[in-house]
């Protein structure tokens, strides 16, 4: 048993080392934090399995170049997204990586039970202390009806309008706070703080830092005026970006976690060895949301397909727009581009998501951006 204590109490000592698990440190001539958003797509001719795979390598990737954080984000009922369930990933990554802080991207809370979400992840915690990220959104992450299955309800809109009220639920499991006489007052997240305060108890009561993420205002004030860090989507909903972060910064409280905003962009950056390749890559990506958009979602398709589909003058318009909020062509035009959004937005970190249709080219973009900045490995 006293093994055990010591090796409970290393780790953690290795959960509070890491600091508050938010701040990001600039890597090499980066102007701020890097990290990754992976979206384990699936690519025509490729496998779930596959994608998990690759998700992996990434991962790997990401920690030995010195990318601050890998987050994963919670989507339904697409055939080219393998991660509808978060936790379950993020568990299979824990254990092929070390150091680098993992997380969702987010975990849409309508759709989920808050004890179940603060059950899974003081799992996640109890597997990598001190290195796993909980980002939350209100969106249902797919189409109505998926969403209606998944929360067995037709009341969806009512879901989004509880979410500040699910997420006090989840932060009150979290912390194991509920007041006496409180309905929920008896009732634990296990692996969780009360573990800590049970007799023989050494659990720690650190658990993972809580995010907002948005598309919109809504999330943006609401994590301004509860002193969370905030996280915008950018990759998809570029217009709204900078107005969202004023409004999160003029909607800050400094609280027990942050005395300063602290925002992050998820950004849709790919890189390659020429500007012409690059292009045929992220014009997958397009394509891919031009099918969804649509009402057609499927595997991403390969640069041969994407090239070849005879775009409609209504859907080559958005292409044109799409990629106009995409970071991609040669490492240093990548590297500028990322500095220019940096600077435009005053992001406190840059999450980068690399679609296209294969693997090894999102991994080599990773690698690209890395050489581009100077990062170690």
């Amino acid at each position: 048993m006293s093994g055990e204590n010591d090796q409970t109490r290393g780790s953690d000592e290795a959960a509070r080392d890491s600091g508050d698990g938010i701040r990001g440190v600039a890597p090499g001539t980066a102007p701020v934090p890097l990290s990754v958003l992976d979206l384990v797509t699936v690519g025509a001719g490729h496998t779930a399995s596959d994608a998990v795979r690759t998700a992996v390598d990434i991962a790997r990737t990401a920690e030995r170049r010195g990318f601050h954080r890998y987050w994963v984000a919670e989507h339904h009922s697409m055939p080219g997204v393998a991660s509808s369930s978060p936790a379950v990933l993020l568990a299979h990554l824990a254990a092929h990586t070390e150091r680098i802080r993992l997380g969702s991207g987010g975990v849409m809370l309508p759709n989920h039970a808050p004890l179940v979400i603060a059950e899974q992840f003081g799992t996640l915690e109890a597997m990598a202390p001190g290195r796993v990220d909980l980002g939350l959104g209100r969106a249902p992450g797919t189409d109505g009806a998926t969403a209606a299955a998944l929360r067995r309800t037709e009341r969806l809109h009512e879901g989004a309008d509880d979410f500040p009220q699910q997420l006090a639920e989840l932060t009150r499991f979290l912390d194991d706070s509920f007041p006496d006489g409180h309905p929920y007052a008896r009732i634990h997240a296990v692996p969780g703080p009360v573990q800590a305060t049970s007799p023989g108890g050494v659990q720690s009561r650190h658990r993972p830092p809580l995010w907002l993420l948005g598309s919109s205002g809504f999330s943006a004030r609401l994590a301004g005026s509860l002193g969370l860090p905030f996280a915008f989507a950018h990759h998809f909903s570029a217009a709204n970006t900078v107005p969202a972060l004023d409004l999160y910064r003029a909607s800050f409280r400094p609280s027990e976690v942050l005395s300063e905003p602290y925002a992050l962009i998820g950004v849709a950056a790919l890189a390659a060895e020429e500007e012409r390749e690059a292009r045929r890559q992220v014009l997958t990506g397009a394509l891919s949301m031009v099918r969804l958009r649509s009402g057609r979602p499927g595997l991403v398709p390969s640069p041969e397909e994407a090239e070849a589909y005879p775009f409609s003058e209504v859907e080559r318009g958005f292409v044109d727009n799409w990629l106009g909020n995409v970071v991609h062509g040669t490492p240093d035009a990548v590297r500028q581009g990322l500095d220019d959004l940096a600077k435009r937005t005053g992001a406190d970190e840059l999450m980068i998501t690399a679609n296209a249709h294969g693997g090894p080219a999102r991994l080599r973009s990773y690698e690209l951006i890395a050489d581009a900045y100077g990062l170690p490995g």
